[in-house]
Formats: structure tokens, sequence, C-alpha cells
């Protein structure tokens, strides 16, 4: 059994505590502590998180840093969607939609480029703004009950929280494919679309704190890095085989994409797929009652990404989210899915050819100069 020392009260919505390995050093770790709503990242995480993870990078004794969530079913099941409803239902929503967002794609960025080592434990539900907190880390651990989207097209919106940086790092068409149906994967499927690094069977996690509190840390993050995968490689070998996934096995299908130039063909052609694989008839039915403003989205989301920074591309995606939080589609998605939970959002835009060209032209013209973005520190040498 390992020792934790709780450095805040048992009740935050972030857990913080300290485990002290044998030479001396310490692990921090960190606990979404929200488990009714299967951990949704608030504002009040992310204003806990931010200071803490800087705290810890600056802490001589901190070799390496691990966040998970409380309970068993989620590691994060997304950011809190239903406070920005609020927000937008009043006659201001832009200030607080800001806010969060800007907050939320900080908190992102600094694990992307945190200098220590950071370890996600992504068992169970992963999706959308969780996804977003796993995704930089330095080593992503999935599980037998890892479950992970980017469901963003059900609620209007499109996939953020660095989706425009780690969608192109997939198979090609797969970032757009998982983007238009929200279909949900797991483990293996993580794996090998370069969402994560180790499977750790989810019986393993109390050996897994025993080995890093047995591990002989030093001050060098580089070797504490080589380290850390050293042990995790360990623990795969002892997690038996992956649950087999779907995202390799219907690749051909996927890649297909290819074959079309337009959104809309490419769209038809996944709606018209003749298929008894329940995980590609899961996707049609998700794309086709999904938000088409967010099928344009994201497909020129993509498109407008290509090569662009980490920076650029947070950038990018607060122009597209405020935007969101004015034109309506998300408002209605989260009201149908999350409020009245009718799940029969009434989209402005019904189908995709009848978007017209300057709505979707205004989610990618900035409202800022480089001097007054609130991200611009995120480019800045």
């Amino acid at each position: 059994m390992v020792d934790l020392v709780q450095l805040n009260n048992q009740d935050s919505p972030v857990l913080f505590e300290t485990a002290t390995a044998t030479n001396g050093s310490l692990i921090g770790i960190a606990t979404l502590n929200s488990p009714k709503s299967l951990n949704a990242l608030n504002f009040d995480m992310i204003k806990l998180l931010e200071p803490q993870l800087k705290a810890w990078a600056d802490d001589d004794d901190i070799a390496m840093v691990m966040l998970k969530g409380a309970g068993d079913k989620a590691f994060c099941a997304g950011g809190d969607v239903v406070s920005l409803h609020t927000a937008m239902s009043s006659n201001e929503p832009n200030s607080l939609i800001e806010s969060f967002f800007t907050q939320e794609y900080q908190l992102d960025y600094l694990i992307h480029c945190y200098e220590k080592p950071f370890l996600v434990w992504g068992n169970g539900i992963v999706m959308g703004g969780g996804l977003g907190l796993m995704a930089g880390a330095s080593h992503r651990v999935v599980t037998e009950t890892s479950r992970i989207a980017m469901p963003e097209l059900t609620i209007g919106l499109y996939p953020d929280v660095g989706g425009s940086y780690f969608l192109h790092r997939m198979p090609e068409h797969v970032g757009l494919f998982l983007g238009l149906t929200a279909a949900s994967i797991n483990c293996e499927d993580a794996m090998f679309v370069s969402l994560a690094d180790h499977f750790v069977h989810s019986e393993k996690y109390d050996l897994l704190l025993e080995q890093l509190v047995t591990t002989k840390w030093g001050k060098t993050a580089s070797l504490n890095h080589e380290k850390l995968t050293g042990l995790l490689n360990e623990l795969d070998q002892l997690s038996g085989r992956l649950p087999k996934g779907n995202v390799k096995a219907n690749l051909s299908v996927i890649q297909k994409l290819g074959d079309f130039t337009s959104l809309k063909e490419k769209v038809d052609y996944i709606l018209n797929l003749e298929t008894e694989d329940k995980w590609l008839t899961r996707a049609q039915k998700a794309l086709k009652h999904g938000c088409p403003l967010s099928c344009e989205l994201v497909a020129r989301q993509l498109e407008n990404s290509k090569g662009k920074s980490l920076g650029e591309c947070f950038q990018m995606e607060l122009d597209m989210s405020v935007r969101c939080g004015e034109v309506g589609e998300f408002q209605e998605g989260i009201r149908a899915l999350l409020i009245d939970k009718d799940g029969n959002p009434n989209w402005q835009y019904k189908a995709i050819e009848q978007i017209p060209s300057d709505i979707i032209d205004s989610f990618f013209n900035s409202r800022w100069d480089e001097k007054s973005h609130p991200l611009k520190q995120l480019t800045q040498g």
C-alpha cells in the first residue's frame, strides 16, 4: 500500500496528493474529483490544475506527475458544457465562453509542453475535453475499459482541445472520419491512431503506484522519462492482449474517403455504406443525426490547420469556439442532449449544402490580431 500525502481538501474538484519514492523523490498525483459527472472538466477544475501543475514543474523534488479521474467509470467525459449553455442563453455569452476555452486550451498546452514525465491514466470514458487533457501527456495509458471519442458533432461543436493538431497524426483520413461520426474507439484503436502509448490492465493500477515509488528517480527529466517508459513497458507485458479494436479492421473503408473531393460526397459515402459492422452502423447513425455545421467545421478545421504549430492550432480553435457560442447550433445541441434530453436537436442548417459559405468563413476570421489574441503567448518564443 502506497502512502499518499493529501495537499488539499478531499472535497475539492481536483484532489492533489504526493507519493514519496524510496529515494525521497516525490510523485505529484492530481485526481479529477467529480465521479457523479464522470469527472466532466469544469472551470473550477481548470483553475486549480494549471497553477498546481506549474508549481510541480518548478519543484525540484517532484520527479513526475500523474493525472487521473475519480471512480472507475471515467477519466473525464468532456467539458462542462451545461454551464456554457447557461451563458449562451443570456444576452452576453462571449465573456464566459471566451474565458472557459482560453483557460482550457492554456491547460492543454501546458500538458503538451510539460518537461517532466506526465502520465495520464486514461481509464474508462475519455471524451472531448478529457481527450484534450490526455492527448498532450508524455505517457498516455489506456486500459481495457477505455472508451475514447470526440463526440462534438452531437452538440454542434467540433473536435477542439487540440484536435486540429492531433487528428493530423492519425492514419490518413481517420481524423476526419472520427470527427464526422463521433465514433467511439477502444484501447487498441487509441494505440493505433497515436492517442495512447501504453496498455495497462486496470487491475494493475496499484502495482503501477507501487512501482512508481520504488523507482530511483533522478533530477534529469529526460532520464526520468526513460525510467517511466521502461516501467510502463513492463506493465504492458503483464497486461495481456488488448481487446480488439475497430479502426484498423475498417481502415480500408475509412481511407476510401480520399476518393472524394467534396465534403458532401464524403458524407454521402459514409451514410450509404452497406455494412453489417456494428461500429460502422453506429458511426452512420451519429453522422445522420449530427450537426451539419459541425461537419463543415471539422473538414475546414483540418484543412486550415495543416502545417500549423500546436500554439497556432489552439489560437485558431479559440476563434472557432467563441464563434460557436454565437451561431446557435452549439446552444441547441447542448439543449437537446443535456438540458431537455429530448435527443431531437432542431438545427438551423438541416444539410451541409444549406450552409452559406460566409457563415463557415466567419469561424476562421480571427476577431483578434496577433498582439491582442488571448492565447498570443502560445506562439511567442
